[in-house]
């Protein structure tokens, strides 16, 4: 049976060693396997306490990175692109600390960052983001932890939407973090999407099409899951959703209503339905 986890982000934004004390017992008691980790700002919370936390209750870690503006590995000043570069090092150290296999999310510009690219220019921009990666990825690949890229709906990036752009942007040893929300927006087929990714997945994010609990919504959850099982992927099924209380988050991931009832409850009937595939 596939591992199921569960972002902090379902609660609040940031996590801090408070929210953390206060979430995961529950999250453990309602059995979950994995609690994923946005590192928003270094410092919000402790890597080695929340090492500590996850073991005394049985659960993994997942580490995902946040692309805020300012934060960009393209079509930016070498400032930028070195403190970018710091931020994803410093991401990868957190790993490590917590257990986690891997570091996933947007690494390639801020998140809603969007401009009209003509094919020069495309071009131009991803032989810069492979330059910029690979000093990212070698020292990942040091620590044991891999890299996993995720594509975003056309609303939140102009850059890398789709696995096939993925797969023809990216250096080999870049894995690919795979998130049903925008699969499910960019994707002809997000089960033919799964397949194509393959062995390439480092990371697998689940939500109903409205950010909701999955099994709520419309998607082809049994087709999806055999094309994960055809795929290999091995790793967790985490659910990724957002707070509609924490304005900041709210307002980065366009959640203007509740999603459920309550968090929790769109937290424990996600993980139901998830152990249902």
């Amino acid at each position: 049976m596939a591992a199921i986890g569960v972002n902090t982000w379902v609660w609040d934004s940031p996590s801090t060693d408070a929210s953390l004390a206060r979430l995961v017992p529950r999250i453990a008691g309602w059995g979950f396997d994995t609690v994923e980790l946005p590192v928003e700002h270094p410092g919000d919370w402790t890597p080695d306490r929340t090492a500590e936390l996850l073991k005394d209750h049985g659960l993994d870690a997942s580490v995902v990175l946040v692309m805020p503006p300012g934060r960009e590995l393209v079509a930016a000043p070498p400032e930028t692109i070195r403190a970018t570069q710091d931020y994803l090092r410093h991401c990868v150290d957190v790993a490590v600390a917590v257990g986690s296999p891997t570091i996933c999310g947007p690494a390639y510009a801020s998140v809603g960052r969007t401009w009209k690219l003509d094919p020069d220019e495309r071009r131009s921009v991803l032989a810069e983001l492979r330059e910029n990666l690979r000093p990212v990825l070698a020292y990942a690949g040091e620590h044991g932890v891999r890299v996993g890229v995720e594509p975003l709906n056309r609303y939140e990036t102009s850059l890398i939407n789709t696995v096939e752009q993925a797969l023809d942007a990216l250096p080999d040893e870049c894995g690919l973090a795979l998130d049903t929300y925008h699969l499910n927006i960019e994707e002809r087929s997000p089960a033919q999407a799964i397949r194509d990714a393959g062995s390439r997945i480092a990371l697998l994010q689940v939500c109903g099409t409205d950010r909701g609990a999955p099994g709520t919504d419309h998607f082809d959850w049994p087709g999806f899951a055999a094309a994960v099982e055809d795929a290999g992927y091995t790793g967790p099924w985490v659910i990724e959703s957002f707070t509609p209380d924490n304005t900041t988050i709210a307002t980065a991931a366009s959640v203007w209503r509740p999603l459920a009832a309550d968090q929790d409850t769109l937290a424990t009937d996600g993980l139901a339905f998830l152990r249902t595939l």
